[in-house]
């Protein structure tokens, strides 16, 4: 194994989680149950894994 070490720059961006949605609370003794929907997720997650046996990106 050579003692070479490089260097390289990665742009990368996750989800925004989406727009969420819009409901209602339905329950039987609750005529005006609110809302109950979100505001979307938390957007995606970036994962990088190296391996030492790959030889160039």
């Amino acid at each position: 194994m050579s003692e070479f070490v490089d260097e390289c720059g990665l742009n990368v961006r996750g989800g925004d989680g989406g727009a969420g949605a819009v409901s209602f609370r339905r329950e039987a003794h609750t005529p005006m149950g609110g809302p109950d929907g979100g505001d979307g997720g938390k957007g995606g997650d970036v994962w990088l894994v190296a391996d030492r046996n790959t030889a160039s990106l």
